[in-house]
């Protein structure tokens, strides 16, 4: 009898969509070569498959670093099944990591790949806002971590001085305040504002590379000299700054290595995070099966920085290792060396907290207390850890004030990560559930950002887009 050999091996079954009628659907996780795929047939649109990562070895050795999911309170019931319960329901799997807050949908931008189609809108009440902000802290029973202050274009809100103060009374510990820069780098008068927040306060500046092109592909408008104004005018007021960029290929994925030599040099910069582009909101008409994944971005990043930087020197965030990858870097001689470099994290998992924080005393903290094994083994782990931090980090930081911790950290440490959204065509149930960006929204409800966007966001056709085979 003839046989003929799949062009693929099957790994694991999953729950996904289809990416034009967003139909729930049995599909299945495969590799073909070195990348993963997720496959699903839709009775209406027959055989679906998109990319999920570009490199299979990074993929199938995340699991490594996975643990339990921090436990959260939910505001919606089971009824319809995952993605749409979203508000949290009782299937998801994480608590809220970092939490968004839109506090208006006007923009001074029109960007071609914004996710949520912004433009116009009312801003919310600086009341609503409050509530909302309540709300996050009551959910999170009291230990809200981080926020990010967003939009639309969040520095359009004629009361967003009062919204950071908000936060703060709110007792929320790290506040960033997301924005594309045009007020930042033309307003002198509002950074010298800003500049009230020091400590636990920065400005996560959208910033997607050095070529004109891009800007005007990715943003609309010519946007570099914006940018490097709004740098400059952050660092004269002493302002943290972490770069976000958008990542398409054929766009700026030849840049990625650029953008981390850039970040390094500035003194305010404390690091810069990675997002490939995702395939909601505004984005349409785009080849879906040429996009750039998380592991796209780690190689590319490897290549670009001749080894400064290696895939090896990312993990797998713990509480999303299907779509978070971090690295931090401490300084050493002036030099930024890999932290995972010195450290073997895998090993010390239950001493990672759910969170996008890292702080190193709460770390050594952890670790004492979740040591495992006799006690002798317990001993050797520890103090062997120990040695590495004290290499790293000077017996005088424990000594510090709070505020003077968070100085140094600051200071001398960077990290670099990359995000990946779930969209409809690379949909995978679980990663679905473990998403731990959490939209806050009026209704007093937590969502996965990316359900949010690819299915619950008001006002907002929820129509993939149409691949261009």
């Amino acid at each position: 009898m003839a046989t003929h050999q799949r062009d693929y091996a099957f790994l694991e079954s999953t729950v996904s969509i289809c990416p034009h009628c967003l139909r729930r659907l049995d599909g299945k996780i495969i590799r073909r070569k070195n990348a993963i795929y997720v496959t699903r047939v839709c009775p209406e649109h027959g055989l679906q498959e998109g990319i999920m990562e570009e490199n299979a070895d990074y993929w199938q050795k995340r699991m490594l670093y996975t643990k339990p999911g921090t436990a959260v309170a939910t505001q919606t019931e089971r009824s319809k099944g995952c993605p749409f319960d979203c508000g949290l329901c009782p299937e998801h799997e994480q608590h809220t990591c970092i939490g968004l807050i839109e506090v208006t949908q006007a923009c001074n931008l029109r960007c071609p790949v914004c996710y949520a189609a912004a433009g116009f809108g009312e801003p919310l009440p600086l009341e609503t806002i409050k509530k909302m902000l309540a709300f996050y802290q009551e959910s999170e029973d009291g230990q809200a971590e981080i926020l990010q202050i967003s939009g639309g274009e969040p520095t359009t809100h004629p009361d967003i001085i009062a919204i950071i103060e908000a936060c703060r009374e709110a007792k929320i510990p790290y506040v960033m305040l997301n924005t594309n820069g045009i007020r930042v780098a033309e307003s002198e008068d509002f950074v010298k504002k800003l500049a009230q927040f020091h400590g636990g306060f920065e400005i996560y500046l959208q910033f997607d590379g050095f070529d004109e092109s891009t800007y005007s592909h990715l943003r609309g408008r010519s946007m570099l000299d914006t940018k490097l104004k709004a740098i400059a005018n952050l660092t004269k007021y002493n302002i943290p700054i972490t770069l976000v960029a958008t990542v398409e290929r054929g766009i700026n994925d030849k840049e990625l290595g650029k953008m981390v030599e850039f970040a390094l040099k500035q003194p305010l910069v404390r690091g810069i995070n990675f997002q490939p582009v995702a395939f909601f909101g505004r984005l349409n008409g785009v080849d879906t099966s040429n996009r750039i994944t998380l592991t796209g971005i780690l190689d590319g990043i490897e290549k670009q920085t001749n080894g400064m930087l290696k895939v090896s020197d990312f993990i797998p965030l713990p509480c999303d290792v299907d779509r978070v990858a971090v690295t931090y870097l401490y300084r050493e001689n002036e030099q930024f060396v890999p932290l995972m470099r010195q450290i073997d994290v895998k090993n010390y998992l239950p001493a990672i907290r759910n969170t996008f924080k890292f702080n190193p005393e709460e770390f050594v903290k952890d670790l004492a207390k979740s040591a495992t094994g006799p006690a002798d083994e317990k001993c050797c782990d520890y103090l062997g850890i120990m040695k590495q931090f004290k290499r790293m980090i000077p017996a005088s930081y424990f000594l510090k004030s709070e505020t003077e911790k968070h100085e140094y950290i600051s200071a001398n440490t960077f990290r670099v990560s990359v995000t990946s959204f779930v969209d409809a065509y690379n949909f995978d149930m679980k990663s679905m559930k473990k998403e731990c960006v959490h939209i806050i929204t009026p209704e007093l409800k937590k969502m996965p950002f990316s359900s949010y966007n690819m299915i619950h966001r008001p006002n907002v056709a929820h129509t993939p887009a149409v691949p261009t085979a």
